[in-house]
Protein backbone atom coordinates (compact mmCIF):
# COMPACT_ATOMS: atom_id res chain seq x y z
CA UNK A 1 0.00 0.00 0.00
CA UNK A 2 1.49 3.16 -0.83
CA UNK A 3 1.74 6.25 1.82
CA UNK A 4 0.59 9.83 1.23
CA UNK A 5 2.85 12.97 1.55
CA UNK A 6 4.29 13.16 5.41
CA UNK A 7 3.38 16.95 5.38
CA UNK A 8 -0.52 15.43 5.49
CA UNK A 9 -0.14 13.58 9.04
CA UNK A 10 2.49 15.84 10.41
CA UNK A 11 0.65 17.35 13.71
CA UNK A 12 2.81 20.17 15.24
CA UNK A 13 3.78 22.46 13.38
CA UNK A 14 2.72 26.41 14.32
CA UNK A 15 3.59 27.88 10.87
CA UNK A 16 2.00 27.70 7.52
CA UNK A 17 2.03 28.85 4.22
CA UNK A 18 -0.74 28.15 1.81
CA UNK A 19 0.04 29.06 -1.93
CA UNK A 20 -2.07 28.27 -5.18
CA UNK A 21 -0.42 28.66 -8.81
CA UNK A 22 -1.57 29.14 -11.91
CA UNK A 23 0.41 27.56 -15.45
CA UNK A 24 2.66 30.41 -17.30
CA UNK A 25 0.45 30.95 -20.49
CA UNK A 26 1.86 28.67 -23.27
CA UNK A 27 4.41 26.87 -20.62
CA UNK A 28 5.38 22.89 -21.20
CA UNK A 29 2.35 21.47 -18.65
CA UNK A 30 4.71 18.01 -18.59
CA UNK A 31 7.89 20.55 -17.53
CA UNK A 32 5.86 23.10 -15.10
CA UNK A 33 4.47 19.45 -13.15
CA UNK A 34 7.60 17.94 -13.58
CA UNK A 35 9.46 21.01 -11.98
CA UNK A 36 7.15 20.80 -9.24
CA UNK A 37 7.65 17.57 -8.14
CA UNK A 38 11.29 17.87 -8.33
CA UNK A 39 10.29 20.97 -5.93
CA UNK A 40 8.19 18.71 -3.04
CA UNK A 41 11.38 15.66 -3.17
CA UNK A 42 13.90 18.12 -1.96
CA UNK A 43 11.14 19.17 0.39
CA UNK A 44 13.36 17.86 3.00
CA UNK A 45 16.37 20.61 2.70
CA UNK A 46 15.88 22.43 4.99
CA UNK A 47 14.74 19.57 7.96
CA UNK A 48 12.75 22.36 9.37
CA UNK A 49 10.06 22.49 7.00
CA UNK A 50 7.23 20.35 5.52
CA UNK A 51 5.96 20.78 1.81
CA UNK A 52 2.97 19.26 0.43
CA UNK A 53 2.19 19.89 -3.35
CA UNK A 54 -1.04 19.22 -5.29
CA UNK A 55 -2.23 19.76 -8.89
CA UNK A 56 -6.07 20.59 -10.37
CA UNK A 57 -6.96 17.18 -10.90
CA UNK A 58 -7.82 17.69 -14.34
CA UNK A 59 -4.02 18.47 -15.15
CA UNK A 60 -2.57 15.71 -13.61
CA UNK A 61 -4.77 13.28 -15.63
CA UNK A 62 -4.05 15.07 -18.73
CA UNK A 63 -0.10 14.13 -17.94
CA UNK A 64 -1.59 10.43 -18.04
CA UNK A 65 -0.66 10.11 -14.33
CA UNK A 66 -2.09 8.04 -11.92
CA UNK A 67 -4.97 9.83 -10.12
CA UNK A 68 -8.62 9.18 -8.33
CA UNK A 69 -11.61 7.78 -10.30
CA UNK A 70 -14.07 10.91 -11.12
CA UNK A 71 -12.24 13.65 -9.15
CA UNK A 72 -12.79 16.86 -10.71
CA UNK A 73 -11.49 20.67 -9.27
CA UNK A 74 -13.72 23.01 -7.67
CA UNK A 75 -15.23 24.11 -11.50
CA UNK A 76 -18.50 25.10 -10.17
CA UNK A 77 -19.82 27.54 -7.11
CA UNK A 78 -21.95 25.22 -4.17
CA UNK A 79 -25.28 27.43 -4.06
CA UNK A 80 -27.84 26.98 -1.17
CA UNK A 81 -31.34 27.12 -1.35
CA UNK A 82 -31.29 30.80 -0.03
CA UNK A 83 -28.17 31.95 -2.47
CA UNK A 84 -25.73 31.58 -0.02
CA UNK A 85 -22.79 31.08 -2.41
CA UNK A 86 -19.32 29.18 -1.81
CA UNK A 87 -17.07 30.20 -4.49
CA UNK A 88 -15.63 28.06 -7.25
CA UNK A 89 -11.20 29.63 -7.11
CA UNK A 90 -9.63 26.28 -8.73
CA UNK A 91 -5.78 26.89 -9.61
CA UNK A 92 -3.12 24.72 -11.03
CA UNK A 93 -1.41 23.71 -8.06
CA UNK A 94 -0.97 24.50 -4.64
CA UNK A 95 2.03 23.96 -2.08
CA UNK A 96 1.83 23.84 1.48
CA UNK A 97 4.37 24.70 3.80
CA UNK A 98 4.49 24.08 7.66
CA UNK A 99 7.11 24.84 10.31
CA UNK A 100 7.86 25.48 14.20
CA UNK A 101 9.47 28.55 12.72
CA UNK A 102 7.96 31.73 10.82
CA UNK A 103 11.88 32.18 9.51
CA UNK A 104 11.76 28.49 7.96
CA UNK A 105 8.16 28.85 6.01
CA UNK A 106 9.11 32.11 4.60
CA UNK A 107 12.74 31.33 3.46
CA UNK A 108 11.19 27.77 1.96
CA UNK A 109 7.94 29.81 0.23
CA UNK A 110 11.00 32.26 -1.58
CA UNK A 111 13.10 29.33 -2.65
CA UNK A 112 9.90 27.64 -3.87
CA UNK A 113 9.20 31.14 -5.78
CA UNK A 114 12.25 31.02 -8.09
CA UNK A 115 12.10 27.32 -8.41
CA UNK A 116 9.05 27.77 -10.57
CA UNK A 117 10.23 31.34 -12.32
CA UNK A 118 8.93 31.08 -15.92
CA UNK A 119 6.82 27.88 -15.48
CA UNK A 120 4.04 28.24 -12.47
CA UNK A 121 2.36 32.13 -11.69
CA UNK A 122 1.82 32.50 -7.64
CA UNK A 123 -1.58 34.33 -7.55
CA UNK A 124 -2.73 33.88 -3.94
CA UNK A 125 -0.58 33.56 -0.80
CA UNK A 126 -2.28 32.91 2.63
CA UNK A 127 -0.02 32.52 5.51
CA UNK A 128 -1.44 30.43 8.65
CA UNK A 129 -1.30 30.07 12.71
CA UNK A 130 -2.32 27.61 14.91
CA UNK A 131 -4.28 29.48 17.37
CA UNK A 132 -4.21 28.18 21.34
CA UNK A 133 -2.82 24.71 20.37
CA UNK A 134 -6.42 23.32 18.59
CA UNK A 135 -9.06 26.20 18.43
CA UNK A 136 -10.96 27.88 15.70
CA UNK A 137 -10.46 31.67 15.96
CA UNK A 138 -14.27 31.68 17.41
CA UNK A 139 -12.93 30.13 20.61
CA UNK A 140 -14.14 26.62 20.02
CA UNK A 141 -11.77 23.63 19.64
CA UNK A 142 -11.78 22.63 15.47
CA UNK A 143 -11.02 18.96 14.55
CA UNK A 144 -12.57 17.29 17.33
CA UNK A 145 -14.30 14.45 14.98
CA UNK A 146 -10.50 13.96 13.24
CA UNK A 147 -9.47 10.00 13.48
CA UNK A 148 -6.74 8.64 15.58
CA UNK A 149 -3.25 9.30 13.78
CA UNK A 150 -3.40 5.28 13.17
CA UNK A 151 -6.23 5.70 11.26
CA UNK A 152 -5.72 8.69 9.20
CA UNK A 153 -3.84 6.93 6.37
CA UNK A 154 -6.73 4.93 5.65
CA UNK A 155 -9.16 7.56 5.55
CA UNK A 156 -7.35 9.96 3.20
CA UNK A 157 -5.92 8.13 0.89
CA UNK A 158 -6.47 5.13 -0.93
CA UNK A 159 -4.70 1.81 -1.86
CA UNK A 160 -2.82 4.18 -4.23
CA UNK A 161 -1.38 6.79 -1.78
CA UNK A 162 -3.06 9.42 -3.46
CA UNK A 163 -5.16 12.15 -1.30
CA UNK A 164 -7.51 15.07 -2.08
CA UNK A 165 -7.24 17.92 -0.92
CA UNK A 166 -10.04 20.73 -0.56
CA UNK A 167 -8.74 23.99 0.56
CA UNK A 168 -10.64 26.83 1.34
CA UNK A 169 -10.49 30.86 3.10
CA UNK A 170 -13.16 31.35 5.87
CA UNK A 171 -13.06 35.46 6.84
CA UNK A 172 -15.27 35.63 9.63
CA UNK A 173 -17.61 38.08 10.51
CA UNK A 174 -15.50 38.76 14.11
CA UNK A 175 -17.80 42.03 15.80
CA UNK A 176 -21.40 40.18 14.81
CA UNK A 177 -20.11 37.12 16.46
CA UNK A 178 -18.16 38.53 19.36
CA UNK A 179 -21.44 39.90 20.03
CA UNK A 180 -23.51 36.98 20.65
CA UNK A 181 -23.66 35.61 24.31
CA UNK A 182 -21.95 32.38 25.07
CA UNK A 183 -25.08 30.40 25.15
CA UNK A 184 -25.99 31.02 21.48
CA UNK A 185 -22.41 30.66 20.44
CA UNK A 186 -22.83 27.24 21.54
CA UNK A 187 -25.87 26.46 19.65
CA UNK A 188 -23.99 27.71 16.62
CA UNK A 189 -21.52 25.47 16.79
CA UNK A 190 -23.10 22.50 18.22
CA UNK A 191 -20.92 22.24 21.27
CA UNK A 192 -19.94 23.87 24.22
CA UNK A 193 -17.50 26.30 24.32
CA UNK A 194 -15.22 25.52 27.62
CA UNK A 195 -15.51 21.57 27.50
CA UNK A 196 -15.99 20.66 24.15
CA UNK A 197 -18.97 18.71 24.54
CA UNK A 198 -21.29 17.81 21.79
CA UNK A 199 -25.07 19.60 22.85
CA UNK A 200 -27.93 17.37 23.06
CA UNK A 201 -30.66 18.21 21.69
CA UNK A 202 -28.35 19.22 18.65
CA UNK A 203 -30.12 22.43 17.04
CA UNK A 204 -30.75 21.50 13.62
CA UNK A 205 -28.69 24.50 11.62
CA UNK A 206 -25.76 23.99 14.22
CA UNK A 207 -21.89 23.10 12.18
CA UNK A 208 -22.46 20.22 13.93
CA UNK A 209 -25.42 19.23 12.89
CA UNK A 210 -24.93 20.70 9.36
CA UNK A 211 -21.29 18.49 8.93
CA UNK A 212 -21.20 15.02 10.83
CA UNK A 213 -19.16 13.04 9.72
CA UNK A 214 -22.12 9.95 9.77
CA UNK A 215 -23.74 11.56 7.69
CA UNK A 216 -21.44 12.53 5.14
CA UNK A 217 -17.96 10.45 5.63
CA UNK A 218 -14.94 10.25 7.33
CA UNK A 219 -11.96 13.51 6.76
CA UNK A 220 -8.83 14.49 8.17
CA UNK A 221 -8.96 18.87 9.18
CA UNK A 222 -5.70 20.81 9.00
CA UNK A 223 -7.35 23.96 9.58
CA UNK A 224 -5.26 26.87 10.82
CA UNK A 225 -6.23 30.75 11.79
CA UNK A 226 -4.96 33.44 9.42
CA UNK A 227 -4.96 36.85 9.52
CA UNK A 228 -4.60 39.49 12.25
CA UNK A 229 -7.04 41.58 14.39
CA UNK A 230 -8.43 43.77 11.65
CA UNK A 231 -9.32 40.77 9.50
CA UNK A 232 -9.16 37.05 10.08
CA UNK A 233 -10.67 33.60 9.99
CA UNK A 234 -10.31 30.16 9.27
CA UNK A 235 -8.54 28.15 6.14
CA UNK A 236 -10.30 25.18 6.03
CA UNK A 237 -7.50 22.46 4.99
CA UNK A 238 -9.53 19.34 4.66
CA UNK A 239 -8.19 15.46 3.15
CA UNK A 240 -9.86 11.94 1.53
CA UNK A 241 -9.65 9.62 -0.15
CA UNK A 242 -12.17 10.94 -2.29
CA UNK A 243 -13.74 14.11 -3.20
CA UNK A 244 -17.65 12.87 -1.70
CA UNK A 245 -17.84 13.47 2.05
CA UNK A 246 -16.37 16.96 1.58
CA UNK A 247 -18.47 17.98 -1.53
CA UNK A 248 -21.44 16.55 0.54
CA UNK A 249 -20.46 18.67 3.46
CA UNK A 250 -20.20 21.95 1.71
CA UNK A 251 -23.36 21.18 0.07
CA UNK A 252 -24.83 20.52 3.86
CA UNK A 253 -23.52 23.89 4.92
CA UNK A 254 -24.77 25.67 2.37
CA UNK A 255 -28.29 24.68 2.79
CA UNK A 256 -28.61 22.64 -0.52
CA UNK A 257 -32.12 20.67 -0.11
CA UNK A 258 -31.56 21.25 4.13
CA UNK A 259 -31.33 23.65 6.54
CA UNK A 260 -28.13 25.98 6.16
CA UNK A 261 -25.08 25.36 8.44
CA UNK A 262 -25.88 29.04 11.17
CA UNK A 263 -22.06 29.30 10.90
CA UNK A 264 -21.82 30.66 7.27
CA UNK A 265 -24.23 33.34 8.65
CA UNK A 266 -20.77 34.81 10.94
CA UNK A 267 -18.22 33.38 8.45
CA UNK A 268 -18.29 33.84 4.89
CA UNK A 269 -15.96 32.28 2.48
CA UNK A 270 -13.72 33.32 -0.34
CA UNK A 271 -12.25 30.75 -2.09
CA UNK A 272 -12.37 27.20 -2.99
CA UNK A 273 -10.49 24.52 -4.76
CA UNK A 274 -9.92 20.83 -4.65
CA UNK A 275 -6.15 19.53 -5.79
CA UNK A 276 -5.07 15.77 -6.32
CA UNK A 277 -2.48 15.57 -3.67
CA UNK A 278 0.10 12.56 -5.59
CA UNK A 279 1.31 9.92 -2.82
CA UNK A 280 4.87 10.04 -1.21
CA UNK A 281 5.95 6.83 -3.61
CA UNK A 282 5.35 9.32 -6.56
CA UNK A 283 7.20 12.57 -5.13
CA UNK A 284 10.02 9.83 -4.32
CA UNK A 285 10.33 9.04 -7.78
CA UNK A 286 12.27 12.62 -8.47
CA UNK A 287 14.76 12.30 -5.91
CA UNK A 288 18.39 12.42 -7.44
CA UNK A 289 19.85 8.38 -7.41
CA UNK A 290 22.76 8.57 -5.32
CA UNK A 291 26.17 8.16 -6.73
CA UNK A 292 27.40 5.05 -5.10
Amino acid sequence: MSTVQPGILALGSSHHSYLMWDLVDGVDERQAVQRLLEVAAAAGSPASTLVVVGFRPELWDRLGEQGIDGLTGFNEPVVGDDGFTMPATQHDAVVWIQSSSRDAVFDRGMGILQALDGLFQLVDCTDGWVYCRNKDLTGFVDGTENPAITEAPGIVAGDTGNSVLLIQRWPHKARRWTSLPTGEQEKVIGRTKGGDEELDPQVETSHVARTDQEDHGDILRRNTAYGDVALHGTMFVGFASSKDPMQSMLESMAGKGCPRDALTRYSSVETGGYYLIPSAERIAQELPEDDD
